[in-house]
């Protein structure tokens, strides 16, 4: 808790400077997603820790006073901001805020795509274009006229248009954005490539840099692009509905977006929605989101505004793409070629929709090159919108005492009975003195083996055979296999070969925790794997737990939960489980039952009638649980022969029964 109120400091700070960055100096060294991630965890913060907020906080104000350099114009009404709303249920609480306030009245929605530009303000006076201005702070924008008027597309006289004469009597305001339309941009940095410039970080941000620039000539080099949203009279009568004002726009050869449209109910609405958000990479333009309006503007008037926003217009954000968090470990994944893949463990962030908690971070020359810390902020992305990756750290957050990852001192504390090695040229660390196939056969010996997945003639001999003879290249392949397959292998003849078919076949649909064992998630025993399997419940489940839901996990600290969550963002790994799901193999849970559910069982020491295996069998058969230490909730310490004093010791210290061997029979009854 301690050290909340710091980062509470840092982050202040630091969006701050971005503040100023972006809106006085126009050189914004951040997208604005990563903005908002920040801005949203102080906010969180401030509100755990309201007396830390203090006056120049982010969150206590909208920004900077803007640069000089323009005249200040004060806006004939305020250029409002719109609420945020996520999802259907939010877009609907909308609409029935809007019922009770007028209640009875047929209501139609007007929607339309958000442009991801600056937004500006042009003035005609009887049809001809007298001033432009930004957004500025909603009340006071900077007069803009003299840059704007090279802008190809915005008309210096507003066209005569029959049934729309009115507009060009008096003075009529057009407010909309102004972008760099995607194909220019791209244009506009390869001519920077060829002439060795630095790039152009993105669209947005090169608009409105552009646009405060002091020399008119430099903004006519610059293709940039006015879209109007939307059409201001003195009378208010003269544009009865948000979709006359674009029909208005067009008329007087104003370009708006063709995509916008009129719906009837929430549900068109939603489908409009959905359909963008499928489709809006595809769009000239880039955008975030929508704007959902009442369409009447009589209504939308009526409905009045509280604070900054209107109560007749909601802006719908699709998932930011990326998010920022903190870097909690790294831990390192062996593969099931020896690879060594680091994994960034992290505070769980909401990235494209999705929570994500974890990341590849490839490799150690990744690491070096993007200097990735433990304790570092860091900006999270989505590689086409699936794969969670690091883009790169927020330098200004690292704390001071974080030290370089040592890539080498990581792989021998994490496995101190491994050698690794890179060869040549290689990027990647591979275990030393194992082969792929070698690591392939291990991990199929031990899905069929016994304490897993129990696959009778499975064994050690036979694995050697399929991989040697190229038929199986995985896990899931064992599910491919068929009677002729093996037929061509001198180890097998009809009977056998039938015999392994249907043991293999046996098995499509294990028990959930043998399966989970049988995956050789390291540090994940047979108890352990029980206990993430009553947890969680499903294999689904267990691969979106996070840290701290694994770790909540009796007998599960921060090691064997940081190895699961790597093990689950192996991308081999990840590839094997949908080839498995794909081939119809589906784990079952089934919770406990039996006489001994909730009592606990330590041996130690030789027992003369069964193998400890087999005692541990016999207890989770039961419904009871098998621990290799005691522990405070033991209830039973099975002592057999040559005990060690320590685990006497410590079972009287938590009161836990000593028990010999026949006494153990005793409970479990005749088989």
């Amino acid at each position: 808790m301690q050290l909340q109120p710091k980062r509470i400091a840092e982050l202040r700070d630091l969006l701050n400077r971005y503040s100023y960055e972006y809106h006085v100096l126009d050189q914004p060294s951040v997208d604005d997603a990563i903005y908002d991630s920040l801005f949203g965890e102080l906010k969180k913060l401030e509100a755990e820790h309201p007396e830390s907020i203090t006056t120049d906080s982010p969150t206590q104000r909208v920004g900077h006073e803007l640069k000089g350099g323009f005249q200040k114009i004060e806006h004939s009404s305020r250029m409002l901001s719109l609420n945020d709303v996520f999802d259907r249920g939010e877009v609907e609480a909308w609409v029935v805020r809007m019922d009770k306030l007028l209640p009875g009245r047929r209501h139609e929605f007007f929607a339309d795509i958000k442009m991801d530009g600056l937004a500006c303000a042009l003035t005609y006076e009887d049809g001809v274009l007298t001033r432009a201005v930004t957004r500025g702070d909603s009340f006071i924008g900077e007069d803009v006229t003299s840059n704007v008027r090279t802008i190809a597309n915005v008309p210096l006289r507003l066209r005569k248009a029959q049934g729309f004469e009115q507009f060009l009597i008096g003075r009529t305001e057009i407010r909309g954005e102004i972008v760099m339309l995607k194909k220019d941009f791209m244009t506009l940095n390869d001519k920077q490539a060829k002439a060795g410039k630095p790039l152009f970080a993105n669209p947005r941000n090169l608009a409105a840099g552009t646009i405060r620039q002091l020399d008119p000539k430099l903004v006519a080099e610059r293709p940039l692009t006015f879209v109007a949203y939307d059409l201001l009279r003195d009378n208010p009568a003269d544009i009865p509905t948000n979709m006359f004002a674009y029909e208005a726009l067009s008329a007087l050869g104003i370009r708006r977006n063709s995509e916008a449209s009129v719906f009837t109910n929430v549900g068109d609405v939603m489908h409009f929605v959905d359909e963008w958000g499928e489709k809006r990479h595809d769009l000239p333009f880039n955008t975030d989101g929508l704007v959902i309006k009442m369409n009447d503007r009589a209504q939308f008037a009526q409905l009045g505004i509280v604070g900054k926003q209107p109560r007749a217009a909601v802006a719908y954000k699709y998932a930011a793409e990326q998010a920022t968090t903190v870097v909690k470990d790294i831990v390192i994944s062996i593969g099931r070629t020896g690879a060594a893949t680091p994994v960034a463990v992290f505070n769980p962030v909401v990235v494209a929709g999705t929570t994500v908690q974890h990341a590849s971070l490839h490799n150690a020359d990744e690491i070096a090159r993007k200097d990735i810390r433990i304790g570092d902020t860091v900006v999270i992305f989505k590689a086409g919108d699936i794969i969670p990756q690091v883009e790169s750290v927020v330098l200004e957050l690292r704390p001071k005492q974080t030290e370089a990852f040592d890539y080498e001192k990581a792989l021998q504390g994490q496995y101190p009975e491994l050698e690794f090695e890179r060869q040549g040229s290689d990027v990647v660390y591979r275990v030393k003195g194992l082969s792929g196939d070698l690591i392939l056969k291990r991990s199929i010996e031990y899905y069929a083996s016994r304490s897993a997945l129990d696959i009778d003639t499975l064994g050690e001999k036979n694995v050697v055979a399929l991989v040697d003879a190229g038929l199986v290249k995985d896990i899931a392949d064992i599910y491919t296999l068929t009677v002729d397959d093996l037929l061509k292998l001198d180890r097998f003849a009809d009977i056998s070969a039938k015999k392994l078919i249907d043991a293999i076949a046996d098995k499509k649909h294990p028990p959930l925790e043998r399966f989970i064992l049988g995956l050789g998630i390291r540090h994940v025993g047979a108890q352990t794997a029980i206990d993430l399997a009553n947890k969680f419940e499903s294999i689904e489940a267990l691969q979106k737990a996070t840290l701290e839901q694994l770790e909540s996990v009796e007998g599960v600290g921060t090691v064997v939960a940081e190895s699961i969550i790597a093990w689950f963002s192996d991308q081999d790994n990840l590839e094997v489980l949908e080839k498995l799901k794909d081939l119809g193999v589906k784990p079952h849970f089934k919770k406990k039952t039996g006489k001994l559910v909730g009592q606990n069982f330590v041996v130690t020491g030789t027992l003369e009638t069964m193998s400890r295996d087999e005692a541990a069998d016999r207890i989770r058969a039961l419904g009871g649980t098998f621990q290799t230490a005691v522990a405070k909730d033991s209830t039973y310490l099975v002592a057999g022969g040559k005990v060690g004093a320590s685990k006497l010791k410590k079972a009287e210290s938590y009161g836990t029964k000593v028990i010999n061997e026949q006494e153990l029979i005793e409970i479990l009854g005749k088989k």
